[in-house]
């Protein structure tokens, strides 16, 4: 670990060739536009109105602008020195009705995007879905909840290859499946907003899984069989996994942090790669999770040509067979108690309440992805930080922008992606999250990641943080 711990700063020209720097951000968080442009509601733009969901009680109407704003934004990325681009397509902005007829105002603006993008040297890679499923459906038929939810995404997605596939390169299926299935179906503080134990079952946030993987398998052989060829890009679905470390030697937590792996991150990279939950799921939900089909397991097996992984800290699991007095299903069908501290001492920095800096976690996770998954491509597809320190709550604006703590999170990352790729992992790009500040969900406009500020009091002017000219530095030299 010397290369990673040593007072060298790595440099982009330590990366292999042609790996690819970016920067990202979502639909709903960014573009605003609500109600205009033919956009019809998405399952977020309900869930922000719904009193006490959102922190500082706001929503996405405006965000940050991005609809009326994009051209100043792709010069910020310019200016920025990044090679790509990664955002979401909002379904209801295609398909107001999640559905049916395409709406031609919000076609235009995507391509325009675009086609910005593209005329300043920054290419496009594209998330289909980034949590705003289309209220239409999840009125008519519950959403995620129902199969008939695989056909209606696998038309978007076709539509989208078909309108936008000559120019974009790298496509995304689903953005975090476990967030979006376990925040907004088991603990009810993200969109659609159902809280686990309030249900007979509990188990709403393993039906929804199961159909985003079907979802994104009838997506990726959509692509494959019909535009791949002539399009020549890739496709690939983002996970996302804190690392977890066995809070003693015990075997017992050693297990439940296995069990937690598998809750986390095995429950959707196990499907695309080996055509089924891992064992462990399989053992301890029984006939509570639904089955494959042969057939949907060969579709799933493989229906990847890379893996986007987001990370942002890591954590300690606890062994805890028989939780009681937990609110989360998945706490309890895992049997695992995550925390950020052992015996008093925090794993890392505290930058909030649930994002702790620990860096080497990264560089673990990917090992592991490498080990037991046989090495897949990777794009680390989500990577950053929250404005801190905690107890500065209202900074001014040259404290803002002084965020040093975001240039040592990401160098220090990126050390630890370097010294996996030394290793072997197959990783081939970065995207630091997230391009400025924007709605950051249930916290609404409290929590900054951005490498832009946002002036939310005049106008949203945009400042460059001192880690975008970091990172401008970082990508030049």
């Amino acid at each position: 670990m010397e290369e990673v711990n040593g007072d060298k700063a790595v440099r982009r020209s330590d990366f292999p060739p042609g790996f690819m720097f970016g920067i990202a951000t979502s639909a709903y968080q960014c573009e605003g536009a609500a109600k205009e442009g033919g956009k019809g509601p998405s399952i977020w733009d309900s869930f922000s109105r719904t009193p006490g969901k959102i922190l500082d009680g706001s929503n996405g109407d405006v965000a940050v602008d991005q609809y009326h704003r994009y051209k100043e934004d792709v010069k910020l990325m310019k200016d920025m020195g990044v090679d790509t681009y990664r955002f979401s397509i909002s379904w209801p902005r295609i398909f107001p009705k999640g559905k049916g007829e395409i709406n031609e105002e919000g076609v235009t603006y995507y391509n325009n995007l675009i086609n910005e993008l593209l005329q300043n040297g920054i290419q496009a890679s594209v998330t289909l879905f980034h949590w705003d499923t289309p209220q239409s459906l999840e009125d008519e038929y519950g959403g995620f909840l129902s199969p008939y939810i695989v056909t209606d995404f696998t038309a978007y997605a076709e539509a989208c290859f078909r309108l936008f596939g000559d120019r974009v390169k790298q496509w995304i299926t689903f953005n975090e499946p476990f967030m979006y299935c376990n925040l907004g179906y088991d603990l009810g503080v993200l969109a659609p907003g159902l809280y686990g134990f309030q249900s007979p079952a509990a188990d709403e946030m393993y039906t929804a899984g199961h159909y985003m993987l079907l979802a994104h398998a009838a997506a990726v052989e959509a692509y494959r069989s019909k535009y791949k060829l002539e399009q020549k890009g890739s496709i690939g679905l983002t996970l996302v996994c804190n690392w977890i470390y066995p809070y003693s030697t015990s075997q017992e937590d050693q297990d439940a942090a296995q069990r937690a792996v598998d809750f986390m991150l095995g429950w959707f990279i196990d499907p695309v790669t080996s055509g089924d939950y891992p064992f462990t799921m399989r053992d301890r939900l029984g006939d509570r999770l639904l089955k494959f089909t042969e057939q949907q397991s060969q579709q799933l097996k493989g229906s990847f040509d890379f893996l986007g992984m987001n990370y942002y800290t890591s954590q300690y699991a606890i062994n805890c067979l028989d939780p009681t007095n937990v609110n989360s299903v998945w706490n309890r069908d895992c049997g695992a108690n995550l925390v950020s501290e052992r015996s008093g001492v925090p794993i890392g920095l505290k930058a909030s309440f649930w994002l702790y800096v620990y860096a080497p976690g990264l560089r673990d996770l990917l090992i592991y992805v490498k080990q037991r998954y046989n090495n897949p491509t990777i794009f680390i597809t989500e990577n950053g930080v929250n404005d801190f320190p905690v107890e500065n709550s209202n900074p001014s604006l040259d404290e803002a922008l002084n965020d040093t703590w975001r240039i040592n999170y990401c160098s220090e990352h990126l050390r630890y992606i370097l010294q996996a790729i030394r290793e072997g992992s197959d990783v081939r790009g970065f995207f630091a999250w997230s391009l400025m500040d924007n709605f950051e969900w249930g916290f609404g406009y409290t929590s900054r990641f951005g490498f832009i500020y946002i002036d939310y009091k005049d106008g949203l002017k945009r400042y460059p943080k001192a880690s975008a000219h970091w990172y401008k530095k970082f990508l030049l030299e």
